[in-house]
């Protein structure tokens, strides 16, 4: 980020002084400290874009948590929204895909301090030990973790979650064997292989457009213990605790203490209400299914009649829910 860019923000940061601290007392006063999540993709000092950050800058990033939160692992993160109370200034960390180099300083720093990670991978990248589609179109494919990395990372205490097999839009997947394969089944391969139960579950890409209601439902069916976003906001105690909005852990330290010293414009972050789609979306498939069963009435009837009219073909209605992204 460019130095006046940072500047202007620790300005707007000062400047938001005053309100953000008789927030944080108001809330601290009354139990109401939100808890927050972030998630990282990968650290290390090579082949920089936009999901990477530097060790030295994760270092200060961490540092400078130790210092302001409790930093939790999810199960606690939900203990605390699910109580209703909470006047602790509380984080979690994770990381998404897998990349092979957060074992060389991230991961190994984070274990030799006792900090809670959880660790979200794909399971076709993991397996095949393919590089990612988005790392391909920069000319620049980076090595994932292997199977036996992640078994030492689990010895280690990092919890292993998962992330799709193929890492698509599940947010534009509209077939049930897909999403079930995607999400269910490359999950249970994924424990399988680690010889250990995964029990959360984040989407890629994580914004508004790329969740889906259907995901949510059949990892609740399938006993997960939470869905993770990405789309920034924190989490309010008394909210649902099954869906967890994470923050992305940027790159640039002044955006990030901008982020988590009670931004007001992170509490104005609209959370994804999965169950208001999921009941939409079945409204859409029921009035699909009706309109397939007049369309094979009105067939029938028509070839009965005569059988020079062609059959009646009344295409099914898209399900997939329009969500506005952040």
């Amino acid at each position: 980020m460019p130095s006046w860019k940072s500047n202007l923000i620790e300005a707007y940061r000062i400047a938001s002084w005053p309100h953000r601290r008789w927030q944080y007392l108001n809330r601290y006063r009354n139990g109401k400290l939100p808890v927050y999540s972030l998630f990282y993709h990968r650290v290390a000092d090579t082949e920089l874009n936009p999901w990477t950050i530097s060790c030295d800058d994760f270092q200060r990033q961490i540092d400078w948590f130790q210092e302001n939160f409790e930093i939790v692992d999810l199960r606690e993160c939900q203990r605390r929204i699910n109580s209703g109370f909470n006047n602790r200034p509380t984080l979690s960390i994770t990381f998404d895909d897998g990349y092979a180099e957060n074992c060389e300083f991230a991961l190994p720093m984070l274990i030799e301090r006792s900090i809670p990670v959880t660790y979200f991978v794909t399971t076709y990248h993991t397996t095949e030990q393919q590089s990612f589609a988005h790392d391909l179109e920069r000319g620049a494919p980076l090595p994932v973790n292997t199977i036996e990395s992640l078994r030492a990372l689990d010895l280690a205490g990092v919890e292993i979650g998962a992330h799709t097999r193929t890492h698509p839009d599940l947010g534009q997947v509209t077939c049930e064997a897909e999403l079930v394969d995607e999400v269910i089944t490359a999950s249970r391969e994924m424990e399988r292989l680690i010889e250990r139960k995964i029990e959360y579950f984040a989407f890629p890409f994580g914004q508004y457009h790329n969740l889906n209601p259907r995901v949510f439902e059949l990892l609740r069916q399938a006993g997960f213990l939470g869905v993770c976003s990405a789309y920034g906001g924190w989490n309010d105690v008394g909210s649902d605790a099954f869906h967890i909005q994470r923050i992305h852990g940027d790159p640039d330290f002044t955006r990030m203490k901008n982020w988590l010293t009670y931004d007001p414009r992170i509490n104005k972050v609209q959370r994804y209400d999965y169950k208001q789609n999921a009941e939409i979306l079945h409204s859409e498939e029921a009035t699909s299914k009706s309109l397939r069963q007049i369309a094979d009435k009105e067939t029938d009837l028509t070839c009965e009649s005569s059988s020079s009219f062609p059959d009646l073909y009344v295409p099914p209605i898209d399900s997939t829910t329009t969500n506005q992204e952040g």
